[in-house]
Parts: structure tokens; C-alpha cells; sequence
């Protein structure tokens, strides 16, 4: 038994690769986060756009926030242990009537980072479910090792490279079905995807990825990651600062560096790159 999670989520999580749902703050906390995101997409549209929605917690003190929510931060502790940092964040937003999807891919995939044992947190701001194009996984696939991608570059496509495993086998998949307020955890190496948002309704998740335990190493770029709890210190490590407030200028200037760090990470040796 963890502190958050049963001992059966935790059997869960280590026999399929995820575990959902995860009850994080009220729906009517989950209202109050996504009107706040509105009204800073409102104020600061060039720092929230489609094509800049990447570690916006080192930028945002409401998304600071949220990423050291203490419940987020105990379900995470009761699967990587009481020594871990955060790598970085995304802000998952489908419009009504969208057609981006996520391909099947792996997140271990390019991140460079070593061994493939850190979580994603993904919390639902907005209902996630079938009809809005919520997250489906593999159960058990992050038992095998990284697979092959495609990089298909596709206009849709929310990842950076449109990366896609072929030859998913959809029959087994499972939809991880949440409701705002509500998060999934899932492994770097589950196969995992999502379909478009066919609703009328936002789509709104902001993933914490990944939360990196002790002795995880950043083997391309630079070592830029978050301290949360205890000792997750290690050779080459630089500390990113948290906000004081929405937008000040040394969380401008932490977010920008994280980012130019992503993404000489994420796209490196890749045929081209987008501009998120």
C-alpha cells in the first residue's frame, strides 16, 4: 500500500505499464485550472500557443502548481521511490472538432534519457474521454524495449516527429477514460496513442513528463531538470528554478532554456523539425 495508490494500482502499474484514474484535486478545481489556462492564453498568446505549449510550469506559478501537487507527487513516489526530479511538461490540447491525433509510439523513444524506468503524470483538466480523443494504451508493452518509429511528420500529428509505431496491435488497446481533476500515470516505454477530438467540448491535459527517479542520466543535451523530492542530485545536473509568479522574467528565461534543450534533444538527427 502507498500513499496514494493501493497496492493493486501499484501491481497495475507494474504489470501493464499505467494505472488510471487517479483522483488529484475536484472537478471544480479542475474548472478553476483550465479557466485560469484560458485567461493566460488570453494575456500571453505567444507563450501558450499551439506551437509553444512545452514546459510551461517553469513559466506559469498556477502550472508550478500543479506539477507539485503533493498527490501527484505521493502516487509518483509510491512507483519511482522518494528520490526524484522533473524532466519537463506539456500542455495536451485538442480544439473542438480536431483532427490531431497522437500516433502509437513509445515516450523513451527520444528523450535520451537512461534507464526507462521514470512516469508520466497526465492530468485531465477537461473531461478526457473516446468522443474528446483520450489517451489509449497497450497494456504490457513496456515490457519490450524501445521499437522501431516511422517518423512520418504528419500535419496532425501532435508529436514532434509525427514518430508511429506500425503494426500496433489496436484489439488489446485500453482507453484510459478521466474525468477533470483526474490523472493517469504511465511508463516511458508503454505504447500508448489518441485519437482526435470528434466533440464539441476542449480537450485539455497537461502532462508531467516524466518525473525522473535517482540514478536516471540525460544522455544527449544538456542536464536541465526540476528538483522535487529528496536527494535526485547527480554528476552534470543544472536545477531549473521554479516561478514566483506568471511570467516573470527569470521563469521566461528558465522556460526558454528548457526548451532550446528539448529541442536539440528531441529533434536530433531528425530529416527536419517543426517549430514546437
Amino acid at each position: 500500500m502507498g500513499k496514494v495508490l493501493s497496492q493493486q494500482q501499484i501491481d497495475q502499474y507494474r504489470d501493464d505499464g499505467f494505472v488510471a484514474p487517479v483522483d488529484v484535486i475536484s472537478e471544480e478545481g479542475a474548472a478553476d485550472y483550465e479557466q485560469r489556462l484560458r485567461a493566460a492564453e488570453t494575456q500571453y498568446p505567444e507563450q501558450l500557443n499551439a506551437e509553444n505549449r512545452n514546459n510551461p510550469h517553469l513559466a506559469f506559478k498556477f502550472l508550478d502548481e500543479l506539477a507539485h501537487h503533493p498527490v501527484v507527487l505521493d502516487a509518483v513516489e509510491d512507483l519511482v521511490g522518494s528520490d526524484f526530479s522533473l524532466w519537463g511538461s506539456v500542455l495536451f490540447i485538442k480544439e473542438p472538432q480536431s483532427s490531431h491525433f497522437v500516433s502509437w509510439h513509445q515516450d523513451a523513444t527520444y528523450m535520451g534519457i537512461t534507464p526507462h524506468n521514470y512516469v508520466t503524470a497526465w492530468i485531465a483538466l477537461t473531461a478526457s474521454n473516446r468522443e474528446t480523443g483520450c489517451m489509449s494504451m497497450i497494456p504490457g508493452s513496456h515490457h519490450d524495449p524501445v521499437q522501431l518509429h516511422l517518423e512520418t511528420f504528419h500535419e496532425d500529428n501532435i508529436l514532434t516527429r509525427g514518430q508511429q509505431i506500425q503494426d500496433v496491435d489496436e484489439s488489446s488497446a485500453v482507453d484510459l477514460i478521466l474525468n477533470p481533476g483526474q490523472m493517469s500515470l504511465h511508463h516511458a516505454r508503454v505504447i500508448h496513442g489518441s485519437q482526435p477530438n470528434r466533440s464539441q467540448r476542449r480537450r485539455v491535459g497537461f502532462a508531467l513528463q516524466a518525473y525522473m527517479p535517482a540514478g536516471a542520466r540525460q544522455t544527449l543535451g544538456d542536464n536541465y531538470w526540476l528538483p522535487i523530492r529528496g536527494d535526485c542530485l547527480q554528476p552534470d545536473f543544472i536545477a531549473l528554478k521554479r516561478p514566483r509568479a506568471d511570467m516573470d522574467p527569470e521563469g521566461v528565461s528558465e522556460r526558454e532554456k528548457a526548451n532550446r534543450n528539448w529541442a536539440d534533444i528531441l529533434y536530433r538527427g531528425a530529416s527536419q523539425k517543426r517549430a514546437y
